[in-house]
């Protein structure tokens, strides 16, 4: 295979641990005999520093025309200021609006290697192995949003938004990889509360009873759902829910593996190139300093080889060698718990060597 691929290093430790996904893409190439052309390009905080846009317009084009992108992370302190004219954020929404990329893939499936590693209780973790499929291009993130003045200062407001065909799409989505896996969808909402969780509601029942007769659907409040994660996630296998609860329930999902820097996640379309990247953020108290754990947005490589371009062997082997690393006792300093942890380009390096 010959194909054009697009890496949005971005801010913080974006550019360290997509440099560790590229050196294992570029192993996988070696041994499988593939042609993968990279260009990197700007975006997020670096994309203001250096363009007054955190999603230039050629950096756009690039990934419009690419066949996949692989994405570090974006933000930091320097782009903090409230009253800043734009902020690093907005360019990866925007990447997100313009690609039309609608259905957010995290996979969450502690490693039997680090069930230690998880703050809950390993007879609590094991065995869990949860699909969240989060909507991605609407609610609060996308609905009208400002101020506007009020008798005791200010007033600020956010718009949760979402039409039938929005909500159609990514839980068909979810319900088709239901249907692949062991056969049952979750959808979470507030419907008790949220007149556009009640949309959520009725719009699902009526799709999935039309459509997915064979796949068993329940429905669970988020504020359950919160509480579920962490005394029963074995109890789970496909989750869809709305774009705030997916990306607050993912974070905390993350902690059943142990630490967000093993997380990845796959952001697709009805068509088009999709975005991977790990769903940590840039952590800047930690960059530059080599210790970042690349695992993550390494794994978001595999989740890229297996969607966009169809390569499940080589995705399988990558999250087989990374399984090898960490059974090895290899540890990065957010999963090691206190014991001797090994750097950044160590572990890179370890998972090559496994591949």
């Amino acid at each position: 295979m010959e194909a054009s691929l697009i890496l949005l290093p971005g801010d913080g430790i974006g550019p360290e641990v997509v440099a560790e996904a590229e050196r294992v893409l570029e192993a996988v190439a070696r041994r499988f005999g593939h042609k993968f052309h990279t260009r990197r390009m700007p975006i997020g905080g670096n994309a203001i520093d250096s363009h007054g846009d955190p999603l230039p317009a050629e950096t756009l084009s690039a990934c419009r025309t690419s066949a996949a992108m692989l994405l570090g992370a974006v933000g930091g302190p320097k782009w903090d200021d409230p009253g800043a004219k734009t902020r690093p954020e907005v360019g990866l929404l925007r990447l997100r609006k313009e690609l039309e990329l609608f259905a957010n893939l995290r996979p969450i499936k502690p490693s039997p290697h680090l069930l230690d590693a998880s703050p809950l209780k390993s007879s609590i973790i094991s065995g869990t192995d949860i699909l969240f499929v989060r909507e991605l291009t609407g609610g609060l993130y996308f609905g009208a949003s400002g101020r506007k003045p009020h008798a005791s200062g200010e007033e600020a407001f956010s718009t949760m938004i979402y039409n039938t065909g929005e909500i159609e799409r990514v839980v068909r989505v979810a319900a088709l990889a239901a249907r692949k896996r062991r056969g049952r969808l979750t959808m979470v909402d507030k419907a008790n509360v949220l007149e556009p969780s009640r949309l959520w509601r009725s719009v699902s029942a009526k799709l999935m009873s039309a459509e997915f007769p064979d796949v068993k659907y329940d429905v669970v409040l988020v504020d359950s759902m919160a509480m579920h994660l962490i005394s029963r996630p074995r109890d789970f296998d496909v989750v869809v829910t709305e774009n705030m609860f997916g990306d607050i329930l993912t974070d905390e999902g993350s902690m059943l593996t142990g630490s967000m820097g093993l997380l990845p996640s796959a952001s697709l379309g009805s068509s088009g190139p999709g975005l991977y990247e790990p769903i940590h953020g840039s952590a800047p108290d930690i960059a530059g300093k080599g210790i970042a754990n690349p695992l993550a947005t390494i794994l978001a490589l595999a989740m890229l080889l297996r969607h966009s371009l169809n390569l499940e062997q080589e995705a399988a082997c990558i999250e087989t060698a990374v399984d090898r690393v960490l059974a090895a006792g290899h540890r990065t300093r957010d999963i090691a718990g206190g014991a001797p942890s090994i750097g950044t380009v160590e572990m890179g390096r370890h998972v090559i060597e496994a591949l």
